[in-house]
């Protein structure tokens, strides 16, 4: 707790950052309890409603009570869906890419990296021609491929992304083990007979959780560009699931009208989260410089 207090008081971007991402958790978590359309992937359509501006009311009438005045905050889209819903809606998609994708790089490239570090020989040279040939292509690319590859959907995005980011991973962990490998309390492990597995997940891998905490934040951002680049490309979230990007993807039109705020308002929410998981990310960085 005093080491918390103590980094987030000398780096006020994190603690911002670290603010916006724990609000926009809870929303995602919490969203089908408040929203103003409670459906799955707040899909309810009322075409007569379509396209209302901010803040515009309309008296909605039901058969079976009295009418209900209705508020929306954000309007409503071409389908007349409530758009502070479908917005809300698609956090939640965003953040759990994001955790899934970080989950799966961690726990493939973690072991991968810190067994080729520490063994080195045949299995680092092995390891280290992978990483290569990976590290090659581009990312986005790569995610595209494996997309296609395993099919439409979000479960597809979740495990295309995470299986493109492990080699940041297993890079950065590697190149750590490497460096810790001959000290002193790693060569008493080893003649005191500790196992190959205890000295590196036991001893080693703990003194690195700063670097493991800024490339898994750096990664975190990166997950939610580019399952928003899928979305937008209609190869990631599908209709009628939310997601940030295939809701720019659908007003991405209305920039130059008087409806420019149904592409902008996606567009901030992705920028402003993934501006937060950076700062985080770079205070880590230098967080972990400084010990």
């Amino acid at each position: 707790m005093h080491s918390a207090r103590a980094f987030f008081s000398s780096e006020p971007a994190a603690l911002v950052g670290a603010l916006w991402i724990i609000l926009w958790t809870v929303v995602a978590a919490t969203s089908t309890l408040w929203r103003p359309d409670p459906t799955q992937y707040a899909n309810d359509q009322h075409l007569e409603w379509s396209m209302l501006d901010p803040g515009a009311s309309i008296t909605a009438t039901h058969p079976d009570g009295p009418p209900e005045e209705r508020t929306f905050l954000l309007g409503t889209d071409r389908f007349g869906r409530d758009y502070l819903s479908r917005i809300v809606a698609g956090s939640g998609l965003s953040l759990s890419v994001g955790i899934v994708a970080v989950l799966l790089s961690l726990l493939i490239g973690i072991p991968l990296g810190a067994l080729a570090g520490y063994l080195g020989g045949p299995f680092d040279a092995a390891v280290s021609w992978l990483l290569q040939v990976i590290w090659s292509i581009p990312t986005l690319l790569l995610v595209l491929a494996l997309t296609l590859a395993m099919g439409k959907g979000f479960e597809q995005v979740f495990l295309a992304i995470g299986l493109s980011m492990w080699v940041e991973v297993a890079r950065v962990v590697r190149g750590q083990v490497i460096a810790l490998r001959n000290i002193e309390w790693v060569e008493a492990g080893r003649v005191l007979g500790l196992s190959t597995p205890r000295i590196v997940f036991l001893h080693i891998l703990p003194n690195l959780s700063g670097p493991i905490a800024v490339i898994a934040s750096a990664n975190f951002a990166a997950a939610i560009l580019i399952e928003a680049g899928l979305s937008f490309m209609g190869v990631g979230a599908q209709i009628p699931m939310p997601s940030w990007g295939n809701l720019i993807r659908d007003h991405y039109g209305a920039i130059l009208t008087g409806h420019a705020h149904l592409a902008l308002i996606p567009g901030a929410c992705i920028v402003s989260l993934v501006l937060a998981f950076n700062a985080l990310s770079n205070a880590f960085a230098r967080y972990s410089a400084q010990r």
